[in-house]
């Protein structure tokens, strides 16, 4: 059983396709379908995939480098901006699985506004922080 609680990770049939919710700017959300192999979930974002876990059993999977090639503005996650487009897929270890019923509806739910982001509030988000102890 996956740390979450969930007992296995499922595709949605057998062409290995997992259940997601795709986010992209300015729309709003949508379930769909993607390929669980790597250039499936790179031309989902458009570029490298980077993983963040959202603490819950899930991980919103974006652009690794929105920011930099200068993708749209998204969401707000937490102080941060997610942009270009995103998706959620569940996760068990180091898999990705297809959404549960209860959380595609929590992410519908949660993304169903989109949020209207300045490419300067973008920018703004880009950088390092540097914590010194």
């Amino acid at each position: 059983m996956g740390l979450f609680g969930k007992a296995h990770c499922i595709t949605t049939n057998e062409d290995n396709l997992l259940q997601i919710v795709y986010v992209e700017p300015n729309r709003q959300p949508f379930t769909s379908e993607v390929g669980n192999d790597l250039k499936s979930l790179q031309r989902a974002v458009g570029g490298y995939i980077e993983p963040i876990s959202m603490g819950d059993g899930t991980l919103l999977v974006g652009n690794e480098e929105s920011k930099l090639i200068g993708m749209e503005g998204n969401r707000r996650i937490g102080e941060s901006i997610i942009a270009g487009p995103f998706f959620i897929v569940g996760e068990d270890g180091e898999d990705f699985c297809s959404l549960t019923d209860e959380e595609t509806q929590r992410y519908m739910e949660r993304f169903a506004e989109p949020e209207q982001l300045t490419q300067a509030e973008v920018e703004g988000d880009m950088g390092f922080t540097f914590y010194t102890f």
